[in-house]
């Protein structure tokens, strides 16, 4: 082989391979933007009902264009426990039944419009206003790179089919014997592993299968392969997890060797049945551009790997507990907290823009509802001669947690914008950051309104029974406020401006009476300085908690 083919081949193979992955990548983000919203409402409806589990498992990844990201994602949903163990086991069955689109994508025979498919469409990408057109582009420029990198891979192949050293090496992977179908799975989860996407080595198989380097049963080998290599992903993810995300990457990888083991046993009856339910001849050779090809071999190829994963996902559904039960003993349960940080983001998540903004988002809902407790823990320690210690502490350590509450969702958020990202998307965010802001001056000021309570009692004084009668009402009517704008930026009401817009008013109108009031008071001399600074003090915090709550309305409504 002169220096000049290999130079060809090295350019073809790199090149198209480079292309299909850059595709797939394309393909992914663009599904995933489009199809944002039905994709959080899946994630989320996924219950301990196993068979639905699995259903959006195959969803999600038919979506995201890849059981890699799946599971990698269902591993971050765990190690963050807003996932189960048992949840988790059922996505990720599905997602290896999801992953087998890809194959069924390169069955279309439009391979030759993979070229006009991508410039088309990147014209589209480019000058569409709208971010759905885009999006919608982003994803038909994906399935033209997909096309056209696997076009150029083919080609690659016809080089190594015509070339003695390189077709007399590849026709030592032959499917022939119980050895040989080990040979080639073991070569195919190699190199998934060293590709790091099933789906690009799927793509070479093909390329392969159908240019005649290899046949059709040494491909179906290298497939059942490709499904071990593609756990490798997951479980580096779960390096460092907790110990039930690490559960569910070993689910994974003992679903797969499982089920490659138990195929092997019977490969040849197995290829035998799969040519029969396509009813294709896999050896009809078609003479395409002065070369004889094996078109047919692409759509054996995917139902091989398609009914491979049903037919582990049918063997293990009923048995899925027991492999619970047993991971659960191989892996226990450490006896210290296994949580380093306060919140439930996890970096993985990032992997998936839209899913990862749902997580930041729940976030910032536990920062109000911690807020809401902050108010009703000071209305209580404010009505007691002898104020709760226990209590006290527990509003000072909420108002700390909320602190670092903001520190990790800014940090998550902030990863989240420098990724390439839908308009949406980055729009949320930003509202995100400053909601998390917001929130956390809340806490701050009722914190420091408690401490001017705590102040007086430590130099012997207290607010009058007049005063804190007053400053109740108005921490009930802050309370009311706050649980409002709760409750619309969970709901994403945009209709919260106009719906508490009486409340707000209601309480600044509070505040100056109570103010001017105790001014008047003041004329008297009745009341101590201490106590008339620290009744001052108290009002200005309730009026800057009312502020902070208008701010977060105005996020919420789109208005800021």
């Amino acid at each position: 082989m002169d220096i000049t083919q290999l130079f060809k081949l090295t350019c073809e193979l790199v090149g198209g391979l480079g292309l299909f992955l850059l595709g797939m990548k394309n393909m992914s983000d663009g599904m995933q933007a489009v199809a944002g919203t039905s994709l959080r409402r899946m994630i989320s409806a996924v219950t301990n009902n196993r068979i639905l589990a699995t259903v959006v498992g195959v969803v999600v990844t038919c979506v995201v264009q890849s059981s890699s990201i799946t599971t990698v994602m269902v591993v971050g949903f765990v190690n963050s426990g807003l996932m189960q163990l048992t949840q988790a086991v059922g996505v990720i069955m599905g997602a290896n039944i999801g992953t087998t689109i890809t194959g069924w994508i390169l069955v279309l025979k439009i391979g030759k419009y993979g070229l006009p498919i991508l410039g088309a469409s990147a014209f589209v990408n480019l000058f569409a206003k709208s971010d759905r057109w885009r999006y919608w582009a982003m994803a038909l420029m994906g399935v033209g790179m997909v096309f056209f990198g696997l076009e150029l891979m083919k080609e690659a192949c016809t080089i190594i089919r015509e070339t003695p050293d390189f077709k007399d090496w590849f026709q030592r992977f032959q499917a022939n014997s119980y050895i040989g179908v080990l040979q080639c799975a073991f070569a195919g989860c190699a190199l998934t592993t060293l590709v790091q996407s099933s789906s690009a080595t799927l793509a070479i198989t093909i390329s392969l299968a159908t240019q005649g380097v290899i046949s059709y049963e040494t491909a179906a080998a290298l497939v059942l392969g490709e499904n071990i290599g593609t756990t490798i992903t997951a479980l580096l993810a779960s390096l460092g997890a907790t110990t039930n995300a690490r559960r569910a990457a070993y689910f994974h990888v003992i679903f797969n060797l499982i089920g490659v083991l138990w195929i092997t046993l019977i490969f040849q009856w197995y290829i035998q049945l799969i040519q029969t339910i396509i009813d294709i001849d896999v050896n009809e050779l078609i003479l395409k551009n002065g070369d004889d090809t094996y078109p047919n071999r692409t759509a054996a190829i995917a139902a091989t790997h398609s009914v491979f994963n049903i037919a582990n996902t049918i063997l293990f559904l009923p048995i899925a507990p027991l492999l619970v039960r047993f991971l659960t003993w191989i892996v226990p349960s450490k006896e210290f907290k296994e949580k380093p940080r306060l919140t439930d983001l996890d970096i993985r998540m990032l992997e998936t823009p839209l899913l990862a903004i749902e997580q930041s988002r729940r976030e910032i809902e536990k920062m109000g509802i911690g807020c809401s407790r902050m108010l009703e823990w000071l209305q209580k320690l404010r009505q007691q001669n002898d104020p709760d210690k226990t209590m006290a502490d527990r509003l000072r350590h909420r108002e700390q947690v909320l602190d670092s509450i903001q520190d990790e969702v800014t940090e998550f958020v902030t990863n989240l914008l420098s990724a390439n990202i839908p308009h949406a998307v980055a729009e949320e965010a930003r509202g995100q950051l400053r909601m998390a802001d917001e929130y956390e001056s809340i806490s701050d000021y009722i914190a420091d309104l408690d401490e001017f309570d705590q102040k007086l009692r430590r130099n012997g004084h207290r607010f009058s029974e007049k005063q804190r009668t007053s400053l109740n009402q108005l921490n009930v009517q802050l309370s009311d406020y706050v649980n409002a704008v709760n409750e619309a930026m969970i709901q994403e009401n945009r209709n919260v401006l106009t719906k508490t817009e009486n409340m707000a008013k209601r309480i600044r109108t509070e505040i100056k009476q109570l103010r001017r009031g105790h001014l008047d008071e003041l004329s008297v001399g009745t009341t101590a300085p201490v106590v008339s600074v620290a009744f001052l003090a108290t009002l200005n915090a309730y009026s800057r908690v009312a502020d902070h709550s208008y701010n977060i309305v105005e996020i919420v409504s789109g208005q800021k």
